[in-house]
């Protein structure tokens, strides 16, 4: 698909400003005051340390299918990167069914931590490798390789920051990213980032005035990455999914929490909201979330793990109202 005809005009930013303010809460959750601790049914993506889910994107949902695509953070030459993730819960048969796909245009990412679909477009995706260089990427018309089509880095990297997560927020044909350093334990909280995006003619990823919060995950504890994702719902509520990691065996264990909110007006000016005290929405033990994705119009997130030697998981909750 033709980034200027498809994109372009979607998105084309006119002076769009970003702020940031603090607030004691976030809006009230979809659920009980509790967050929900029923075990849900995760559904293999594979079974070993290649095979684990670092970014997910929904590509489609047709009833209680979701066609999804999946990064993986694999490092060594011949590893795949990106792969077509169809999951079908509840149903008779395979509830997964992955193809992977051939990575084409440039040089292989080295761990790649998040994936998400350009809107407006039904072919292109923006990914992240963790030290932040975003991968402008379009799937073959065959839909068997994802092809690079521009690699730039993300604005205002601070020390020492390692990514995991990117949104795009699409709002009166504008078009915004956050994105977030993951951050570590008691020593590091997260940084969240919100910028204006646009694409050039070439296809070139344009990023806008920065601005910055600091976010600390209400749980899980210890060893935690603040932010392993995030993903905004059709209301600007921002979730954000956070996991703790004590090694390549586990134990790990993850939480998704209402963070704040991200809002964009007619004028172009954007609000980044941060909860002052974020809410548990759901605990997810013994896995370690790395991607989450509502999908619009549903209520529902698709959520993916990346479980090291155990693999990567994947499943649905309704988080997202």
């Amino acid at each position: 698909m033709s980034m200027r005809k498809a994109v372009l005009p979607a998105i084309a930013l006119l002076g769009a400003v970003v702020a940031v303010v603090a607030t004691t809460g976030v809006t009230a959750a979809r659920t009980s005051d509790a967050p929900t601790t029923t075990a849900p049914r995760w559904e293999p993506a594979g079974h070993d340390m290649r095979s684990g889910i670092s970014g997910l994107a929904v590509v489609s949902r047709s009833g209680s299918t979701y066609r999804t695509l999946i990064a993986r953070d694999n490092k060594l030459p011949g590893e795949n990167r990106i792969a077509r993730l169809t999951y079908r819960p509840g149903g008779s048969g395979r509830a997964t069914v992955v193809q992977p796909l051939d990575w084409r245009g440039d040089a292989e990412p080295i761990d790649l931590e998040a994936l998400e679909a350009v809107p407006g477009t039904s072919d292109e995706y923006l990914a992240v490798a963790s030290r932040g260089l975003v991968y402008h990427l379009e799937v073959t018309g065959d839909g068997n390789a994802a092809e690079v089509r521009d690699l730039s880095p993300l604005p205002a990297i601070g020390q020492g920051d390692n990514f995991e997560s990117l949104t795009l927020v699409s709002r009166h044909g504008k078009l915004v990213a956050v994105w977030a350093d993951r951050g570590e334990g008691d020593g590091r909280a997260a940084t969240l980032y919100a910028a204006p995006l646009s694409f050039n003619e070439y296809g070139e990823s344009v990023f806008g005035a920065v601005t910055k919060a600091v976010y600390r995950a209400p749980y899980p504890t210890g060893d935690v990455r603040h932010v392993s994702d995030l993903s905004v719902t059709d209301s600007g509520r921002l979730l954000i999914a956070s996991a703790s990691d004590e090694g390549d065996d586990g134990p790990f264990d993850s939480a998704v929490s209402d963070a704040g909110s991200v809002s964009l007006d007619r004028s172009g000016q954007v609000r980044l909201t941060v909860a002052k005290s974020p809410k548990v929405l759901r605990k997810f033990k013994d896995h370690k979330v790395e991607a989450l994705d509502c999908v619009s119009g549903s209520g529902v997130a698709v959520l993916g793990t990346d479980d090291e030697n155990s693999g990567g998981g994947v499943t649905t909750a309704r988080i997202c109202d």
